[in-house]
């Protein structure tokens, strides 16, 4: 069962003890976790997909848009949204993945642990060539006046496994192909002008960065790094997956979510 607030930013899956925060990524919103959301609430978890600004009925806001301010608003979601002692850990994929981490220590009193999934520490540590690519990929279709719906079938495709299909690939594909243009812009823009290297070495709290066999952009070698360069942090390659893990084989990746999470909270 799913509750949906009046507030345009965020659902609630489920309910429990420990909450799990769902971040999305560039293309995309809440409603493409839905499946992940709801084999979390079935495990005990109680879990809150947000809509970043301008995603999903979230306005987009007329300027000042960047991951700093985007961490910001996680920040007072989890504040808004859970107890002084409660416990929490925020996903956060792509975008959502370089949003998390500063999110993160934004709010160390509420948040125990971090996951992060198919991203990069930042686009200025890649080869020129890597850039030049990952923008050119998503931006040119849109400057040359096809809409995102049109230019994203094709780029999403590309950034899964050959072999992924299914009900939830078909709803990823599907989702994504409604981020709008002006929101998609921002957040590509927003993602090419972070450095979040620094903000990694800084964490305190357990870390699980997963990547897919198969993802061109959290690529398995880039995200092994990551981990090596986060304190306490380990890393996951799941096979037969791209960009989308979480959807192209969820048995395998919440696997490792539940193992990472059952070891965070044998602590608590």
């Amino acid at each position: 069962m799913t509750e949906v607030h009046n507030v345009p930013d965020y659902r609630v899956f489920g309910s429990g003890n420990h909450t799990v925060y769902l971040l999305h990524g560039a293309y995309g919103c809440s409603d493409y976790w839905t499946v992940e959301a709801e084999v979390l609430a079935n495990a005990g978890y109680r879990v809150i997909a947000w809509d970043a600004p301008g995603y999903g009925i979230s306005p987009l806001p007329t300027a000042g848009y960047s991951i700093e301010y985007l961490a910001q608003r996680v920040a007072d979601l989890v504040r808004a949204t859970s107890a002084a002692d409660s416990h929490n850990v925020i996903l956060g994929h792509s975008m959502g993945g370089l949003i998390a981490p500063l999110a993160t220590t934004l709010v160390p009193e509420r948040v125990q642990a971090l996951i992060i999934s198919a991203t990069v520490e930042s686009l200025g540590h890649t080869s020129k060539e890597f850039q030049e690519s990952f923008l050119r990929e998503r931006l040119e279709p849109l400057n040359n006046g096809v809409t995102l719906s049109e230019a994203a079938a094709r780029v999403i495709q590309s950034m899964l496994s050959p072999n992924s299909s299914g009900p939830a690939i078909d709803k990823v594909k599907r989702v994504t192909c409604e981020t709008p243009d002006d929101t998609f812009k921002a957040a590509i823009t927003a993602i090419t002008q972070f450095d979040g290297r620094a903000v990694l070495r800084d964490l305190a709290v357990p870390t699980l960065c997963i990547a897919g066999e198969y993802d061109p952009v959290g690529q398995p070698s880039i995200m092994e790094t990551m981990a090596e360069n986060i304190p306490n942090a380990e890393y996951v390659c799941i096979t037969d997956a791209g960009h989308y893990a979480w959807a192209e084989q969820t048995a395998a990746f919440n696997n490792a979510v539940f193992n990472f999470l059952n070891r965070v909270y044998q602590d608590v």
